[in-house]
């Protein structure tokens, strides 16, 4: 069953989302998503060229992952990163959707829920994929009600990571 949206102005601009697979001409506007979120999320300075080659990688590797675009009125607004994992215990691929960024004038209008129902909808669609898991940063309290609205939960897992200084 469908939610039913509260206002025509939220419908209006929801109808107006559309998503598609990113190209390799996308890679800056990826990247230059990437060091905003960052430097939001993180207080960290990424340099745009790393991020870049970063980007790059899923375009020389397509086995390695893809990005989705977000397009409000044809301009591109936001961007995700799906990756998958073999899981033994399912037999099947387990999807990780990441690096999500919608700019922040563009929030709230139902965008990652258009990214997230594509992302859906490939599981949905694709019988060796498992389920759908991403990470968010614990003190990210509007991106986990947001993940909660679409159905998600964090009831199983905590992640812990070792990462090396760059």
């Amino acid at each position: 069953m469908q939610k039913i949206l509260k206002s025509n102005h939220t419908k209006q601009h929801y109808d107006m989302i559309s998503i598609s697979q990113a190209n390799l001409q996308n890679v800056h506007k990826i990247a230059t998503f990437q060091v905003a979120m960052a430097k939001e999320t993180e207080d960290l300075k990424l340099q745009q060229e790393v991020v870049e080659e970063g980007v790059r990688y899923f375009f020389d590797h397509p086995e390695a992952g893809f990005y989705l675009l977000a397009l409000y009125n044809k301009k591109i607004v936001g961007s995700l990163l799906v990756q998958d994992e073999w899981s033994e215990w399912r037999n099947a691929k387990v999807i990780w959707v990441h690096s999500v960024y919608i700019i922040p004038p563009f929030r709230g209008k139902g965008i990652y829920k258009k990214l997230y129902e594509e992302v859906k909808e490939i599981a949905v669609q694709t019988p060796e994929i498992a389920g759908i898991r991403l990470y968010v940063d614990k003190t990210n309290a509007v991106a986990k009600k947001v993940y909660e609205r679409m159905g998600m939960s964090s009831q199983h897992y905590d992640l812990y990571e070792w990462m090396k200084d760059f």
